[in-house]
């Protein structure tokens, strides 16, 4: 299974899923022209939306322009995104939270994760490897660890550094509503989840949509990488995704 990171951050995500000659889309926030720059988008089969936020959907239209494939989504967020971006209503097809489904030789599970959206989730995928993707996450549920000790590959956000937080220049109703169990994961709450549930299949591991300001790279990969050592685990293979750069999980 091959995961790219096209974009990862504030200002738009997309991630590609691919095994064999067949391909997901995780999140559009970008244009296809980049798209295109990095994956042959005939080979994506399907687009899944973690949730409603522009940052993750703005480009749906455009790419629905170019390609005809179904976008996958909770009702109440592909009725939001309908509303919000001008989506036709007929592209999705809607899940509900815990309900697996297939779309070419990937199973799909989507989980509730808490986030300020109107019904966010993180996606267990199944092909050849187990691949967890969880980013914008308010609080480092078990829940959310549960999966995650699934996967042999994971994207998990590693959002921004406490103190960098408190100390940025941003207003206070911003920091609180970031901090807050509906905002974002910082780096250490990342760490513990890794710490409490990654388990011995994981091989692949990635931090994504890092704050601009009140992150850097890498601050967040010391900090996991200390995590990593402390549980006996540098066989694993850390990236850090890019809001600017196509990188590989490999």
């Amino acid at each position: 299974m091959r995961i790219v990171s096209v974009a990862s951050g504030s200002r738009g995500n997309a991630y590609v899923v691919e095994q064999g000659n067949d391909a997901l889309l995780i999140d559009c926030g970008i244009s296809a022209k980049r798209l295109a720059a990095a994956v042959d988008l005939s080979r994506i089969r399907a687009v899944l939306i973690t949730h409603d936020h522009s940052d993750h959907v703005s480009e749906l239209v455009p790419l629905l322009n170019r390609i005809d494939v179904p976008v996958y989504a909770n009702l109440m967020t592909a009725e939001v995104v309908v509303a919000q971006e001008g989506v036709d209503e007929r592209a999705f097809a809607c899940f509900e939270n815990g309900q697996s489904f297939e779309v070419g030789p990937f199973a799909i599970a989507p989980f509730s994760i808490p986030h300020d959206a109107a019904d966010p989730v993180g996606y267990l995928i199944r092909g050849d490897e187990t691949y967890f993707h969880g980013t914008d996450i308010g609080s480092p549920l078990d829940s959310i660890g549960l999966k995650l000790a699934a996967a042999d590959a994971a994207t998990l956000e590693s959002n921004h550094d406490p103190v960098m937080l408190r100390t940025s220049r941003r207003p206070p109703c911003l920091v609180q509503r970031i901090a807050g169990p509906r905002g974002h994961l910082a780096n250490d709450q990342a760490c513990n989840l890794v710490k409490r549930f990654a388990a011995p299949q994981l091989r692949r591991l990635a931090l994504a949509h890092l704050s601009r300001e009140c992150n850097t790279p890498l601050v967040a990969e010391l900090e996991m990488r200390a995590t990593l050592r402390e549980l006996g685990r540098e066989d694993i293979t850390l990236r850090v995704f890019d809001q600017d750069r196509v990188i590989e999980l490999d």
